[in-house]
């Protein structure tokens, strides 16, 4: 299959795992296995290791690989992994050669450490990884990484391993003007968050990456059911009984969008543990709420988890 073949088929929901850690703080990969392996019981289009909902930013390019191997082999074959990468161009070539060799299939490419960097310093930090294996690239534009419909296109031309965008903005009028630009030319998806799916998918993506696909996978799953069948109804069901009530919870500190879905799934039984720095823990006061909230969840939640909260 040809890289943008396999960028087409991507449709409907990417699954997020979390990376699990012990209370020292080190990966707990043990854990890791476990939590893709049932994630891998869903029809997800394909797994994420090592993104920003793995707190890929946080971790040694060592790290990483041995996220995206567990991955990979707790997927055993089931959909595609998605491997992260980035910080600079040089030790975003290295993670995309190792994670290439340790069983990936596509490239996520978080934005470059450095916020002030020219348009040829960025477009050059994009091919220097793309010339770093031979793996087909998403970028994710998200924080300043911000592109205009020009921009994009010119990308494109300078490095043509691209295939995919993932949206972290959440700006769906400029997203819109970029995907009308470039057509069929990239692959399109949703990547700030479950809320945006409506958005996301009135403006024509294929696909959106859920980090409540940790928790409720059948609630990830039925929004992209619902906004690819252009369902606003109960887009609109769904979005007023579980996921705004999730994220209102998440907006109360920075970094809550890793700290709230980690408590969430050890209420649930399912092995996360701390965030690392530069993020915190859930506070006590949120975490009765959000107990609060998972009996909400009980109807799209396994027999097990729900027994748990």
């Amino acid at each position: 299959m040809s890289a943008t073949d396999l960028c087409r088929q991507l449709r409907g929901v990417f699954g997020f795992p979390v990376t699990p850690f012990k209370k020292d703080l080190s990966l707990d990969l043990d854990a890791l296995a476990r939590n893709v392996d049932e994630m891998t019981r869903y029809p997800f289009c394909a797994l994420v290791a090592a993104g920003g909902t793995g707190e890929m930013y946080s971790m040694t390019p060592d790290e990483i690989v041995e996220v995206v191997r567990v991955t990979v082999e707790a997927a055993a074959g089931r959909m595609p992994v998605v491997a992260g990468t980035g910080f600079n161009a040089a030790i975003g070539a290295e993670i995309a050669r190792r994670v290439e060799k340790a069983g990936a299939r596509l490239l996520l490419v978080l934005p470059p450490y450095y916020t002030g960097a020219p348009e040829q310093g960025v477009f050059d930090y994009y091919a220097a990884i793309a010339n770093g294996a031979s793996l087909p690239l998403i970028v994710y534009s998200r924080d300043w990484a911000v592109f205009t419909p020009e921009q994009v296109a010119r990308l494109c031309d300078r490095a043509p391993a691209l295939r995919g965008w993932k949206d972290g903005q959440g700006d769906m009028r400029k997203y819109q003007r970029i995907m009308n630009y470039n057509g069929d030319r990239l692959a399109w998806y949703g990547g700030i968050g479950d809320d945006c799916v409506p958005g996301y998918f009135a403006i024509g993506v294929q696909a959106y990456t859920s980090s409540i696909s940790n928790i409720a996978p059948r609630l990830s799953l039925a929004l992209a059911e619902a906004g690819m069948a252009r369902d606003f109804a109960q887009l609109d069901v769904l979005m007023r009984k579980y996921v705004h009530p999730l994220y209102a919870l998440r907006e109360r500190s920075r970094g809550y969008e890793v700290s709230v879905m980690k408590a969430a799934m050890e209420m649930l039984g399912m092995p996360a543990g701390p965030v690392r720095p530069p993020l915190h823990d859930c506070r006590e006061k949120d975490i009765a709420d959000l107990r609060h909230l998972m009996n909400a969840y009980a109807d799209m939640l396994d027999v097990g988890a729900a027994a748990r909260v």
